[in-house]
């Protein structure tokens, strides 16, 4: 077992000050154990910290939220967001999004690659480094350097956004090293905490470092994608239809470029996934807020599907709705009850269309991939429904065509 010294020596002190927080031997006992084996002197020690929060000299906000992170387990409400650490990343919201468009997409491109950066490090480290013993399964040489490949390349559209320069070349190891150097360069120590903090696997098996920062990527894009519909709800209510089709149109693009994430994510080794899917019950992407956020932004969600566990287990999305939240259908509708308002704004009819085919597209991968990994039967973390209910859900409506609904269309 790792010695917890440094946390004891810490909380020994005086007045602790937050920002000195023994954080990276924290994060190695998570790694060298596995969350779901951490050893209760640790978690009795971690839990002490937090009891004593307001005695700290200094900022507490991310201390607080990274002891909330590391203790959901000890606390019995481990699910999803605690397992991806969202409250850790910046994951861009509606609710708090004020900057202007291309500033909320420069931090989340900053966000991706920083995420995919260390994911390359790690696979580098199980390439070239010495054998690392607490970690389980490695991938071999030759899948190691597909990974790479398939990394590089799920950066490459952000990288070039950020105007980060990597020079291409054949050898996907070179090309790795090279994307690692380069994001490093002015990565800031806030930047570096949270990419240390935000990974606490709950086994020691590689992959499911792949796993969990693969998923954030995806996470950090959708919440964006909730942005982008949150603003072309705006620009349709204010009538400025070319404005909200051409925020669509970006929208649709942004999703379409995390189609190497699913081919990244395919490079995971199934025993490997198995190997450490058993200890994530209680954590299942049916969870994810910002998926759910995007899906009713859409439209309006039928009363069955409200009722169905993929929303039960994101409420705060649930009291939107039940609050009057408005969706892009419900902003159209309203315009269109003397208006063929697709016909005037070709531009919104061309992004809905663009919108439409890239998050059918991003489904049928997701079931494809989860059938590789569970088959077509087997259900979900979490006792949740598995493949079957993708198979249900992989090519529902995201906006349906006008006139469709008594309402008048859309919906």
């Amino acid at each position: 077992m790792m010695d917890p010294a440094p946390l004891r020596h810490w909380l020994a002190q005086g007045t602790p000050r937050a920002a000195h927080f023994p954080y990276d031997r924290v994060v190695d006992a998570y790694h060298h154990h596995g969350k779901r084996f951490v050893p209760q002197e640790w978690t009795s020690l971690l839990s002490r910290t937090r009891e004593r929060l307001p005695e700290y000299a200094g900022p507490t906000d991310f201390l607080a939220t990274f002891l909330d992170t590391a203790l959901d387990r000890t606390d019995h409400r481990f699910d999803y967001r605690t397992y991806l650490a969202l409250r850790l990343l910046a994951v861009p919201d509606p609710d708090t999004a004020t900057e202007p468009a291309d500033r909320l997409l420069a931090r989340r491109d900053r966000l991706h690659v920083l995420l995919i950066s260390d994911l390359v490090a790690a696979e580098l480290r199980a390439l070239e480094g010495p054998p690392q013993p607490t970690r389980d399964l490695p991938p071999s040489p030759l899948l190691a350097r597909k990974r790479l490949h398939h990394a590089v390349r799920a950066a490459a559209a952000a990288l070039r956004r950020l105007s980060v320069p990597i020079r291409d070349v054949d050898d996907p190891v070179a090309l790795a090293r090279r994307l690692v150097t380069m994001v490093c360069i002015d990565r800031t120590p806030a930047e570096g905490l949270t990419l240390r903090t935000s990974l606490l696997p709950v086994s020691t098996v590689h992959d499911e470092l792949l796993f969990i920062r693969t998923l954030q990527a995806f996470e950090v894009t959708f919440g964006l994608l909730s942005v982008d519909l949150t603003a072309a709800i705006s620009a349709v209510q204010h009538d400025r239809l070319t404005s909200a089709g051409v925020r669509l149109t970006l929208a649709a693009t942004l999703l379409r470029e995390t189609a190497p994430l699913w081919s990244l994510l395919a490079t995971m080794q199934p025993d490997a996934f198995h190997r450490f899917r058993i200890h994530t019950d209680g954590a299942s992407a049916i969870q994810s807020r910002a998926y759910k956020l995007v899906e009713s932004l859409c439209r309006i969600p039928e009363a069955e599907r409200l009722l169905s566990p993929a929303y039960r287990s994101v409420p705060d999305v649930g009291a939107r709705i039940h609050d009057g939240q408005v969706s892009v259908v419900d902003a159209l509708t309203a315009l269109q009850v003397d208006r063929n308002v697709l016909a005037e704004a070709p531009v919104l009819a061309d992004g809905m269309r663009q919108f439409t085919g890239a998050v059918h597209q991003w489904r049928r991968t997701h079931y494809r991939l989860a059938v590789r990994m569970l088959g077509t039967r087997q259900r979900g973390t979490g006792a949740t429904p598995g493949t079957p209910y993708l198979l249900h859900g992989r090519d529902s409506a995201v906006f349906e065509d006008p006139g469709s609904s008594p309402r008048g269309g859309f919906r």
